[in-house]
C-alpha cells in the first residue's frame, strides 16, 4: 500500500529533511512540496492526497489554519519544535505529532501508524453503517449513505442532495466518488447517484425524486450492468 502525501514546511533544511526522509519510504510518494500554506489550500482544494506533512509555526497562515481552510482533511502529521500545541492538535484530531528535529524511528512509526489506520478503513469499507461528515459552520454534520439521493457538480463545488436537505462543499467529484463505494455510481461527468433511489430509467436519462438526471452514453451500459433487471 503506498501513501500520496504532501509537505508544507516554510524552513528551507526541515523541508530538505522532510524529503529526504519521505523519497527513502517505499510506502510514500511526495505529490508537493510547500514553503507556505497558502499555495497548499490551494493545491488541495483541486487534488485528493491521503497525508499532510504540515508544520505548525509559518508566517501568515499557520498550520491549523491551514487545517481550517481544506474542504476534507486527510491524514495530518503535525511537525513542529515545540510541544505547546499538542492539545490543539488534539483538539483538530490529527493523526500524530512529531517533534523537531524528526528521527528516522520516530518518523517510521508515524508512517506505519498511517498505514494501519489506512488498512482499518479499507477493511470497514463493507459495513453497512456508512457515512460521511460535511464541514458546515465550523462543525461537523453527519449524513449517512442511505439518506444521500444524489450528487451533482457546480462548478468548485458539490451538491450533496439527501432525502430532506441539501449541502455545498468544496470538493471534487472525484474525491467524493472513493468516499461512497458501491451503493452509488457516477453516470454523468456532472453526477454521482444513488442505485438504491433510482425512480425509473429512460433512454438517456433517470429520475431521483423529482430530478431528472442524465446519463451519459459511457456510462449506461455499466449501470444497466450493475441493476436488477428482470
Amino acid at each position: 500500500m503506498r501513501l500520496t502525501c504532501v509537505i508544507v514546511e516554510d524552513e528551507l533544511l526541515s523541508r530538505k529533511s522532510m524529503l529526504r526522509l519521505c523519497e527513502q519510504h517505499n510506502s510514500l510518494d511526495v505529490l508537493a512540496v510547500f514553503d507556505n500554506a497558502v499555495s497548499a489550500v490551494e493545491y488541495l482544494s483541486k487534488q485528493e492526497i491521503d497525508l499532510i506533512w504540515l508544520d505548525i509555526e509559518m508566517p501568515g497562515l499557520t498550520g491549523f489554519g491551514l487545517l481550517d481552510q481544506v474542504p476534507a482533511i486527510p491524514y495530518v502529521i503535525l511537525t513542529s519544535s515545540k510541544t505547546e500545541y499538542a492539545y490543539d492538535a488534539f483538539q483538530y484530531q490529527v493523526t500524530d505529532y512529531l517533534k523537531k528535529p524528526i528521527t528516522l524511528l520516530r518518523f517510521n512509526a508515524a508512517v506505519e501508524k498511517v498505514l494501519d489506520l489506512q488498512e482499518r478503513a479499507k477493511a470497514k469499507t463493507g459495513n453497512a453503517r456508512q457515512e460521511i461528515y460535511i464541514k458546515v459552520d465550523g462543525r461537523y454534520i453527519r449524513v449517512p449513505f442511505s439518506t444521500i439521493a444524489y450528487l451533482e457538480n457546480v462548478g468548485d463545488y458539490v451538491k450533496i442532495v439527501t432525502d430532506s436537505q441539501t449541502h455545498i462543499v468544496y470538493a471534487t467529484m472525484k474525491y467524493l466518488e472513493e468516499k461512497l463505494g458501491d451503493a452509488f455510481m457516477r453516470v454523468h461527468r456532472s453526477f454521482i447517484i444513488s442505485l438504491e433511489k433510482i425512480v425509473d430509467i429512460e433512454e438517456n436519462t433517470l429520475v431521483i425524486g423529482d430530478k431528472v438526471i442524465p446519463i451519459s452514453r459511457a456510462n449506461r451500459p455499466e449501470l444497466m450492468k450493475r441493476l436488477n433487471l428482470i
